[in-house]
């Protein structure tokens, strides 16, 4: 990921999903490119995929979006463009 794109990670829900690589890959993957961030998303799935644990892949994640809770409320309720 280049630098210039490090200031624009989106908040993600994953703290309290299913803890599957691949559903937590799913919701990342989701998160980027409602942020019009789709080349950045199959960036990231292809650098989990080529992981080689479990805890690499949850930082390579983290280095894409910013780990959020489930439980965490919303600060702006709707989707803002930008």
């Amino acid at each position: 990921m280049n630098n210039e794109n490090k200031h624009t990670k989106p908040d993600c829900p994953l703290i309290g999903e299913d803890g599957n690589i691949f559903h937590l890959v799913g919701i990342a993957s989701k998160t980027l490119k409602r942020n019009g961030l789709s080349e950045e998303a199959s960036e990231m799935t292809n650098k989990v995929f080529a992981s080689g644990s479990y805890e690499e892949a949850l930082g390579i994640i983290g280095d894409y979006v910013n780990i959020t809770s489930v439980d965490e409320p919303d600060e702006g309720f709707g989707m803002e463009m930008r």
